[in-house]
């Protein structure tokens, strides 16, 4: 019975991981409307409801999400391009969109009321107003 209990708590926190990096282009559920991401030649294109609100170039989409309690929609999204770092924040319409040009590789994401805290390649990193910065050691806890 323990080793049931285990592997379904294991399995919950593996889906639960799932859905918090994603290379879908969509369609994703917003608040702002409905994000799909169209490739056209060598940019993705972000869509809201079938209207342009941004455009970037990148091979490939890598993005991380933040969903709402009962995980219905996407509240904000950070996005790893060739080019650097965008973050969308749904919860505005039209949607908040603050760009990094430092190129990394992400490995976790933490979401807190408005900024962004990441593990990356170069260490510990905040996005917060459109800077991002590199984290000291603190006492600050991260969920």
């Amino acid at each position: 019975m323990k080793r049931l209990l285990f592997a379904a708590l294991a399995a919950t926190c593996f889906l639960t991981g799932v859905h918090a990096q994603s290379n879908a282009p969509g369609p994703l559920i917003t608040p702002s409307g409905e994000l799909q991401f169209v490739r056209v030649d060598r940019e993705f294109v972000g869509m809201l409801d079938t209207q342009s609100f941004d455009r970037f170039s990148a091979s490939t989409l890598t993005h991380f999400d933040e969903t709402s309690s009962s995980y219905q929609t996407v509240t904000r999204m950070l996005v790893q391009t060739d080019s650097g770092l965008a973050l969308y924040d749904f919860r505005h319409r039209p949607p908040l969109v603050q760009r990094s040009e430092k190129r990394m590789t992400i490995k976790r994401v933490f979401w807190q009321d408005d900024e962004v805290v990441m593990q990356s390649s170069q260490g510990w990193l905040r996005f917060k107003g459109g800077v991002l910065t590199k984290l000291q050691s603190s006492k600050t806890t991260y969920h």
